[in-house]
């Protein structure tokens, strides 16, 4: 329930608080003093778009703010978003800036404005005479009646709507394998090429560097073994002429022969002798290459081959082997997806099958359910309207189907469908006697359709509980009795709701629990207007003016204060609700 709306420099309403209660609270005003900007305050404090052109005249923002007594789904909302509940207490508020900026703020976390939507959903009903033409059309009316339903619909409908969107998915899954099969089988064969390619040469790790270095050892036989030939004389030669070996060796002796006479030379004659040991492991290792090395003409050829082989791989796959492999694996991978296509169209050929006929099924539970909530509408809606001056006003709720050779295939016949089922729904109206129901749109006037509104918004009262509903001159286009009852209905509702109305009919407002008027005052420059909650001699006056356009008369007096006894003793005998 909304405790408090404070406004600040929005439209002409410069700063005022309106204090909400219990019950059913009216307000009114001469035109333009800004009732309705009382309900666009709300619209923005429960996330609507925000307009710069609200924001009033020389004002830098427009702020409006709001205490609200939150049960337990609201203050879930806000532990969720970071706000806090204090004292059972939840604040709102937003401000709008006249650049265009827009803040909000929910227990006293800022918030993106959708937050407030979320709070406005479970707290607020708001219902304007744009709301009518909204009934008007083909969703609402689906809408209003699946409300109606309650739970059992909704979980039937949430099934329904997930087997929707995974038959969407699949079908959109099916033609894009369908359609790009061509290119997929032409995929297919380029990486059935690749892979026997790289079959055939069977490269593996690290072959590059070893093929680099055997093709350069070879290219170079000749030069390498004469080297090793050169060297292996130096170290140890065949012939007489000195060698490496020889001086050490030479050396070691002539250390060896004093080495007694000096422990430091014992060390040295030491050394020389691992030196001597070391020289001739070496020389043993250079005779043996030189003896290895050997001009191969064929193997030459074989690893020029092979290296060929390996770089007209690194062109096509990779920069190196090792990319080539990796290409090669990522590319199996891919093959064996892309001939498995027949398989998988065949699954989802299969599964879109048995989508079908799951959402038949459900469509069917759907259909059942909506056709005994709309018999129960029907009658409900009826007896309002009876209520509200309409005595031989007949409601009606239709279902029908269109037929569809792609539809759903339900009783024999296939129906068009969509996310909400098969079923198209209407509200009809038959306001006289012997007259035929007719859609709304055609065969009601503006006063009929705001009863008519109203009497499904009571309907659906158990079924879509808020704490809070709000009409925005709803009974435009409504005078006389029929005014008197939407007044008694509205006091009705407000038993056991909220109910806050921006009305011009003085019938309407002589039964409210609370009366505020909007008052306009200018000083010759700007307009303002401010709140003020009328005690019961403020009452009569401002219903009187309603009246008569005289707040002073004193028949108007009369007539009002009568108005305002007979609503008063209307709303303590018991009302029909449902």
């Amino acid at each position: 329930m909304i405790e408090e709306i404070r406004i600040s420099s929005l439209g002409v309403i410069d700063e005022s608080v309106l204090e909400l209660g219990a019950g059913l609270t009216v307000i009114t005003g001469e035109t333009g003093a800004g009732k309705t900007m009382l309900v666009t305050a709300l619209g923005l404090l429960l996330g609507g778009r925000s307009d710069t052109g609200a924001v009033r005249t020389g004002a830098k923002t427009a702020r409006v703010e709001g205490v609200v007594r939150a049960g337990a789904d609201l203050a879930a909302i806000a532990d969720e978003l970071g706000g806090e509940v204090e004292g059972g207490v939840l604040l709102l508020g937003r401000q709008v800036s006249a650049e265009g900026r827009s803040r909000a703020f929910l227990g006293g976390a800022s918030v993106p404005a959708s937050a407030l939507a979320r709070v406005g959903d479970a707290l607020v009903a708001v219902h304007g005479q744009s709301d009518q033409h909204r009934l008007l059309r083909p969703e609402a009316q689906r809408d209003a009646l699946d409300s109606h339903a309650g739970p059992a619909l909704h979980e039937v409908l949430a099934r329904y709507r997930e087997s929707y969107h995974r038959l969407h998915a699949v079908e959109s899954e099916l033609r894009e394998v369908l359609g790009s099969a061509r290119e997929r089988a032409r995929e297919a064969d380029l990486l059935r090429l690749g892979l026997e390619e790289i079959e055939a040469v069977d490269p593996q790790t690290g072959e590059e560097q070893s093929l680099a270095t055997e093709e350069t050892r070879l290219g170079f036989a000749d030069t390498l073994r004469t080297a090793a030939e050169t060297a292996r004389e130096a170290l140890s030669s065949d012939a007489d002429s000195p060698d490496a070996l020889g001086a050490v060796a030479a050396a070691r002796r002539a250390l060896e022969s004093v080495r007694e006479h000096d422990p430091e030379v014992a060390g040295l004659a030491d050394r020389v002798a691992e030196v001597s040991y070391l020289l001739a492991d070496v020389a043993a290792d250079v005779a043996a290459y030189s003896t290895q090395v050997e001009t191969d003409p064929a193997r030459m050829a074989a690893v020029s081959e092979r290296r060929a082989a390996l770089t007209a791989l690194t062109r096509k796959y990779g920069d190196t082997v090792d990319e080539v492999l990796e290409w090669g694996r990522v590319s199996a991978h891919r093959l064996f997806s892309l001939d498995g296509s027949d398989d998988r169209i065949a699954e989802l050929r299969t599964e879109r099958e048995q989508l079908r006929a799951l959402l038949a099924t459900e469509a069917a539970e759907l259909s059942r359910l909506r056709t005994a909530a709309g018999t129960d509408l029907s009658s409900t809606v009826t007896d309002e309207l009876h209520s509200l001056s309409m005595p031989h006003a007949r409601f009606e709720v239709r279902l029908d189907r269109s037929e569809d050779e792609a539809g759903l295939e339900l009783d024999g016949r296939r129906w068009h469908f969509s996310g909400t089922g098969v079923d198209d729904v209407e509200l009809l109206l038959s306001a006289n006697t012997g007259a035929e129901p007719r859609p709304l749109g055609k065969g009601a006037s503006g006063g009929e359709l705001s009863r008519v509104m109203l009497a499904i918004e009571v309907a659906l009262a158990d079924t879509r509980p808020v704490p809070t509903f709000v009409f925005d001159e709803v009974d435009a286009g409504v005078g006389g009795k029929a005014a008197v009852e939407i007044g008694r209905r509205l006091a009705a509702l407000a038993r056991s709701a909220q109910v806050l109305v921006v009305t011009h009919l003085p019938q309407v407002a002589a039964f409210a629990d609370r009366h505020v008027v909007v008052r306009k005052s200018s000083d010759g420059s700007v307009t303002t207007s401010g709140l003020d909650t009328l005690d019961d001699v403020g009452r009569v006056q401002e219903l009187s003016r309603m009246l008569a356009g005289m707040e002073r008369s004193d028949t108007a007096m009369a007539h009002a204060q009568e108005l305002l006894e007979v609503a008063q003793e209307s709303r303590r005998r018991p009302t029909r609700t449902r």
